[in-house]
């Protein structure tokens, strides 16, 4: 006891040292683990996993990754583009990955548990030198 009393100090950045390395464990088991582009590549052809762009149209015509779906953020609820089958994993992505987040935690609302973000957005996608297309 007279340990704990003299080194409390020690005990108390354990403890906050701990928690920050669990923290991110915390945070992706409430809102999904974010994929990196291989990882999202995976999902998309082992598991029929549907890509979908929440780019404004503006933004995905001038570039996004192939064979993802345009449902702009504002027009996600109800979407006809949005899969009928709910068990369907969804990767969400935008041009940086701040709207997929939201878009995703949305998704996950209307029955979509399976929505995961694209870590870094498009940009992750094309360091990652997987396909891009433009639209005219």
């Amino acid at each position: 006891m007279n340990f704990l009393i003299q080194n409390w100090f020690l005990i108390v950045a354990a403890v906050v040292s701990g928690g920050m390395l669990l923290w991110p464990l915390v945070v992706s088991g409430s809102q999904g683990a974010a994929l990196s582009p291989a990882q999202a590549v995976q999902v998309i052809n082992r598991e029929k996993g549907v890509l979908i762009d929440v780019s404004e149209p503006e933004e995905f015509a001038k570039g996004h990754a192939v064979g993802a779906r345009n449902i702009p953020f504002g027009q996600l609820e109800g979407h006809k583009q949005l899969p009928s089958n709910k068990a369907l994993p969804l990767v969400v992505v935008c041009p940086t990955g701040a709207r997929a987040g939201r878009a995703a935690g949305m998704l996950r609302k209307l029955g979509y548990e399976k929505a995961q973000v694209l870590a870094g957005g498009l940009k992750a996608w094309r360091d990652a030198s997987l396909p891009v297309e433009k639209t005219a």
